[in-house]
């Protein structure tokens, strides 16, 4: 990998980090609960005091750790570098968003949020160069047992929601939605960047 390639990798990952995050705050706080993982955050947030932010990249740490013992193969630069930006930007964007007193308009920007999450997952994905910390635990666990990626997320996304209600996190229908459509999204996003990519002939 020349010196080029790995500068186009690093900021299309901090681009896509960037556009996942405000995506997902944008969910997280529209008053449906919060996404599958943000549940989980915002119930380890509610008993520590810490911020969101935080609390994700700390979950992200073990998670990465986790992966790379279970199987490293899951784990890159590019895991860090999306953990970082994206944990950071989670708290900056956590204060920003507004929202109205009318439920419909807040469930349509619920849903533009997690479209916007999946499309940034999607850009930062394309450069193959290692998942996202969740997305390392769950391939780590379907490649290691012979298992359906589908029904590894769908069970680890029960438990993180589980776990996140009984420490105090907000649930609700973003969980679920983020739960069945997050996963369609993102391919979907992933394969239009990809299309995008051998139009133009870009590489990275």
């Amino acid at each position: 990998m020349t010196e080029k390639q790995i500068v186009k990798k690093v900021i299309i990952i901090i681009i896509g980090s960037i556009i996942a995050a405000y995506g997902l705050t944008f969910a997280m706080y529209a008053g449906f609960g919060g996404p599958t993982l943000g549940v989980f955050w915002m119930g380890l947030s509610n008993v520590t005091g810490l911020g969101v932010g935080i609390i994700s990249f700390i979950v992200a740490f073990f998670m990465m750790v986790f992966s790379f013992f279970y199987d490293r193969k899951q784990i890159n630069f590019g895991t860090l570098i999306y953990q970082i930006v994206y944990s950071y930007f989670i708290d900056v964007f956590s204060t920003m968003h507004v929202y109205s007193k009318n439920m419909i308009i807040n469930f349509l920007l619920m849903c533009l949020g997690i479209l916007i999450y999946s499309i940034g997952t999607g850009i930062y994905a394309s450069t193959n160069w290692g998942r996202g910390a969740y997305d390392a635990v769950n391939f780590a666990i379907a490649d290691r047992n012979n298992l359906k990626i589908g029904i590894v997320r769908i069970v680890l996304d029960i438990i993180m929601i589980i776990l996140g209600a009984i420490l105090g996190g907000k649930w609700g229908l973003c969980s679920i939605m983020t739960m069945l459509m997050s996963g369609p999204m993102i391919q979907m996003s992933l394969k239009k960047v990809n299309e995008i990519k051998n139009k133009y002939g870009i590489e990275y």
